[in-house]
């Protein structure tokens, strides 16, 4: 039987714990499971909430910062320092499992030794909402050559993992290393990634994973300005995996002017986007158009950008009153539609 260890950092969120480590215990038949609890010095009760659930359960341990570490130090805790078992997870006190996700992460794992990591679909659930349903049964498994998935998230600028459905060969983590420090809003898919240049990365069909909680003061979702951090921190990670990964991609060069290209890209369609919506005065339009400079010396000659500089001639006054009119306006709605349907189908 294969054993798992997972890693539950917990900061104020005491009153999860209980159903985050549920799920990571009592919902996965299977597999060996050992959770670790990492408090990282709440204010609250979340340190004693952990230590009642380890008193009632000799599978738990709990580590209780004196001070606060930060979530990467803690994340790098867990999974680099205690960790043991032949795969390892990562499960925010706030997220929670889909009933028997490890075990079909861990017979993907078992039966291709050349797979780093496995992930399968994570359901987004609303802070205070109910769960939604979760398949449970996998229709088959994929294995793709990691450099292969690699070249994907450069070409789209972005990643397709939350972090709660992924489940890590130990060895690899170990081999690899953690969470970058300086990377705190995107070392996520910068880690992921060079586990891809490591290793082959395998997807589990059919199946939900992982319950990730969307919270409404989320940066990327409330905040014009946290947008753009996002895509800095998006190009520092795609750069990072380059630096630390480059001997084992011969395509490096290429790689680098596919992510700075849908980067800048991104960033001139948020800008235009702006003007279409009357949000001018809260979107750092400038500052977007900046970014995409730094990212491509050549970005005029995008599309993007002609689509802002037609509207910035139409006016941030007229243009949401024009927006029927323009084609590139109501071809950004259909894709806009599009993009919602497949963000819920997410996959690779």
């Amino acid at each position: 039987m294969s054993t798992v260890s997972v890693v539950i950092p917990c900061y104020k969120y005491g009153h999860f714990l209980a159903d985050c480590v549920r799920s990571a215990l009592d919902e996965q038949p299977g597999v060996d499971v050992r959770v670790l609890i990492i408090d990282d010095a709440s204010p609250d009760d979340s340190a004693e909430v952990a230590r009642t659930l380890a008193a009632s359960d000799p599978r738990i341990e709990v580590h209780v910062h004196e001070r606060n570490k930060g979530h990467i130090a803690t994340y790098n805790e867990g999974l680099l320092e205690w960790a043991d078992g032949d795969y390892a997870a990562l499960l925010s006190a706030d997220d929670r499992l889909v009933p028997g996700a490890l075990a079909r992460a861990a017979a993907l794992l078992d039966a291709h030794p050349e797979a780093g990591f496995a992930y399968g679909r994570p359901l987004r659930f609303r802070h205070g909402g109910p769960l939604p349903h979760a398949r449970t049964r996998s229709t088959g498994t994929a294995v793709y050559p990691g450099h292969w998935w690699l070249e994907r998230r450069f070409r789209e600028g972005t990643g397709c993992i939350t972090s709660p459905e992924v489940v890590v060969r130990t060895a690899l983590q170990r081999k690899v290393g953690g969470y970058d420090p300086q990377l705190p809003h995107a070392g996520d898919i910068e880690m992921w990634m060079r586990f891809a240049a490591h290793a082959d990365v395998g997807y589990v069909r059919g199946a939900d994973q992982a319950f990730y909680r969307v919270h409404g003061t989320n940066m990327s979702t409330t905040d014009f300005g946290g947008q753009l951090d996002d895509l800095r921190q998006r190009l520092v990670a795609f750069d990072s995996v380059l630096a630390k990964c480059g001997d084992l991609l011969p395509d490096r060069d290429r790689l680098a002017e596919a992510a700075r290209t849908r980067l800048a890209r991104y960033a001139l369609r948020r800008a235009y986007r702006a003007y279409d919506r009357g949000r001018t005065a809260a979107v750092p339009v400038g500052e977007l158009e900046e970014f995409a400079a730094e990212c491509l010396p050549g970005y005029r000659a995008l599309p993007e950008y002609r689509a802002l500089r037609r509207r910035r001639r139409i006016g941030a006054r007229t243009m949401p009153y024009l927006q029927p009119l323009v084609l590139s306006a109501v071809a950004d709605r259909g894709r806009e539609w599009l993009w919602w349907q497949s963000w819920k189908r997410r996959g690779i």
